[in-house]
């Protein structure tokens, strides 16, 4: 056992992002870089708007950071990074002014004008959305944009490391890409000073003793340029390298769909003479029919839609679990994830360190995970929602209250947040999919029996203890698979096929609103129609 054991307890954690962590110690020979700490890094495209995909890549990298942090004393960073100095390639829809933004195509993203008016650019615009994006989930990172740093010299020493390695950059890109493509590639994007467009034009001549290309023009003339202080920009691949090489990047994340530029951007990197950063492959989300997510098809959940229905610590949870695994993403998924949420927070203050290491509200919060008393269930609420068909989160505080007198929305704010969720998730989602039925000839006893217990039950019955009345009315009218005699109750009295432990809800509700619904159910009464 060493002087630490604390960080002896980090070091054989088995979640995920410690294993991560400890690959970072490892990558950096378990001491500090000369920079002084260990750099974590995330891009971000300023052609459009932050994105799921985006928080994805974020809380995750930070979960791996704060991991680093536990095992290691060594300071670290997180670095967004904007390429917002990429050309202007095509007018999003989304935007307004379609007209003028087509006159600045090929201008790099912080030479367009904004739409909007609040900025002095559509790069600066975006990456201000960005880093309100960020800020809104309380993330601790530095930002950094490609254009300030291109123009302010801090990459031109990389850049004419790169310069100096063109023809192995060139041997490394080449056979990647098409016979066209191939014509007229170069690592190199020369800035043209005449019409400030981001150029894709081939390069006849590297200059390595002038720190300069020249290249062919549109109009068939020769040009010579600086590739430092952002006359130059490089392509993307070369340009992902040259900047994990530049800023010297411990750790990045990157998705499925990148394996081959990742492979290219280390041989690029090691061609430079660095040795590139430990990196992190995570898988791509599926829709509900397990077809990958396209923004063009639309056929994704956003991240405005999931924080609608539900708290971001579910969206978190989400993005912590098998991250190498390919997941669907869409609605029906968060229901369960604000339970497991749940039930995960609510073990962490009856556990051990190690045991803390491994629960995944830990590393949601960074080790300060909230307590707050409640044990009322999203998916509870989403029941209670139903039956009383509720159109506001006051509707259930009126049955919450009753179930758990000292709650409130000021000393569970919470459960408040809850509350109003799952009225809005039960009324787009939930509502137009009840199915009720009456009960058959053969289920009726089973409910008779029901009805005379909550008739006769002691209205200070234990949730607990009802749950097993329940159990056994099921087993007295010869139910040999309970499930089937709760699934009855489900489809009776709340419409659908699943649903809560039938003795909390029924507590929740309340017993003389339950024995109301029981009744109206043997009345023959349509709880389709409720109101």
């Amino acid at each position: 056992m060493s002087d630490h054991p604390h960080r002896d307890i980090a070091m054989q954690a088995k979640a995920w992002p410690f294993e991560e962590a400890r690959k970072v110690l490892a990558h950096v020979g378990g001491k500090k870089p000369e920079k002084g700490y260990v750099l974590f890094e995330t891009g971000y495209g300023p052609s459009g708007l932050p994105h799921i995909g985006t928080f994805g890549e974020v809380v995750r990298t930070t979960m791996v950071r704060k991991a680093f942090e536990q095992i290691s004393d060594i300071p670290t960073k997180l670095i967004c990074f904007s390429d917002d100095m990429d050309g202007f390639r095509k007018v999003p829809t989304n935007l307004p002014q379609q007209e003028m933004l087509a006159e600045y195509l090929h201008k790099p993203l912080t030479e367009v004008p904004d739409p909007f008016g609040t900025h002095e650019s559509l790069g600066h615009h975006n990456n201000a959305r960005l880093r309100s994006f960020l800020d809104s989930f309380g993330f601790e990172y530095d930002f950094v944009s490609s254009t300030e740093t291109y123009k302010s010299g801090r990459f031109d020493e990389a850049l004419l490391k790169l310069l100096a390695h063109y023809d192995d950059v060139m041997k490394i890109m080449l056979p990647t890409l098409g016979a066209e493509r191939q014509a007229t590639y170069s690592p190199f994007l020369p800035v043209c000073s005449k019409t400030g467009h981001v150029l894709q034009v081939p390069v006849v001549e590297t200059k390595l003793d002038s720190g300069t290309i020249v290249y062919r023009d549109h109009d068939g003339s020769l040009v010579e340029t600086p590739v430092t202080g952002g006359h130059c920009k490089l392509q993307w691949k070369p340009d992902w390298a040259m900047r994990q090489y530049a800023l010297d990047v411990d750790y990045e994340m990157s998705g499925k769909d990148l394996i081959d530029s990742v492979k290219q951007a280390n041989r690029i990197q090691k061609a430079m003479g660095g040795k590139g950063p430990a990196t992190f492959t995570y898988e791509l989300f599926l829709d509900e029919k397990g077809e990958k997510i396209s923004k063009s098809k639309g056929n994704g959940l956003s991240l405005e839609e999931w924080l609608t229905y539900a708290p971001q610590e579910s969206l978190s949870l989400f993005m912590y679990n098998k991250p190498r695994a390919a997941k669907k993403l869409y609605f029906d998924v968060i229901p369960r994830m604000v339970d497991d949420y749940l039930t995960f927070r609510g073990k962490v203050a009856g556990q051990d360190e190690a045991q803390r290491f491994e629960n995944p509200a830990w590393h949601i919060h960074s080790g300060a995970v909230p307590q707050e008393k409640g044990s009322v269930t999203f998916g509870l609420l989403l029941n209670l929602a139903s039956v009383c068909n509720a159109q506001d989160k006051e509707t259930l505080w009126n049955f919450i209250k009753r179930y758990d007198p000292e709650a409130s929305a000021e000393t569970a704010p919470f459960l408040d947040g809850l509350a109003g969720y799952a009225v809005r998730y039960y009324q787009d989602f939930v509502r137009p999919s009840l199915k009720y039925r009456l009960p058959t000839e053969q289920e009726r006893p089973a409910f008779e029996e029901l009805k005379g217990l909550l008739e006769k039950v002691d209205r200070e019955i234990s949730s607990d203890d009802l749950q097993t009345e329940i159990f056994t009315i099921g087993k007295n009218h010869g139910y040999e698979n309970l499930r089937e005699w709760f699934k009855c109750l489900y489809e009776v009295l709340l419409g659908q096929p699943q649903g809560p432990r039938m003795g909390t809800f029924f507590t929740l509700f309340g017993l003389e609103a339950s024995l109301d619904l029981v009744n109206r159910v043997l009345a023959g009464a349509d709880l389709s129609a409720q109101e």
